[in-house]
């Protein structure tokens, strides 16, 4: 078999896995037991048919050594940012904080975090000083009721 190249960049994660794997020199199969998946899963991955599931991030960044994902910005991205180094669904990530899933849902999408105690812990969660996340907000509810 010829060998194949590992000089592209990568533009979806499935392909940051192929890169890894060719330069490791392992085939789907090793992939796959070094991830935890089917070999299948890793040529979907690779092919584009499919993208990771959120719970297979960890293994994902682990097998990488890195982590691929751009750096989050907002409090939004930096919410998504977390659920997927830890693998959590939404349902999951509300459980850690004892919100409601719907609550999580929204923060992801920028709605405005309106309790206290609710900044609290996602700027414990995300690592972010308490009076940051409050001034971000409050620039958010602002601009929400002009």
């Amino acid at each position: 078999m010829k060998p194949k190249t590992t000089d592209f960049e990568p533009q979806t994660l499935g392909e940051h896995v192929k890169r890894r794997r060719l330069v490791l020199k392992l085939s789907q199969k090793q992939a796959g037991g070094n991830l935890g998946v089917t070999p299948w899963t890793i040529h979907h991955w690779e092919s584009a048919k499919t993208q990771p599931p959120i719970e297979s991030i960890p293994a994902v960044l682990r097998f990488l050594g890195y982590d691929p994902f751009p750096e989050p910005g907002s409090i939004p991205d930096k919410l998504l940012a977390k659920r997927r180094v830890m693998g959590w669904s939404i349902k999951e990530a509300a459980r850690e904080l004892g919100v409601d899933p719907g609550t999580w849902g929204d923060w992801e999408r920028g709605k405005v975090i309106l309790y206290r105690a609710h900044r609290a812990l996602v700027a414990r969660l995300v690592g972010l000083p308490e009076g940051e996340v409050d001034r971000i907000m409050a620039v958010s509810w602002v601009r929400s009721h002009k």
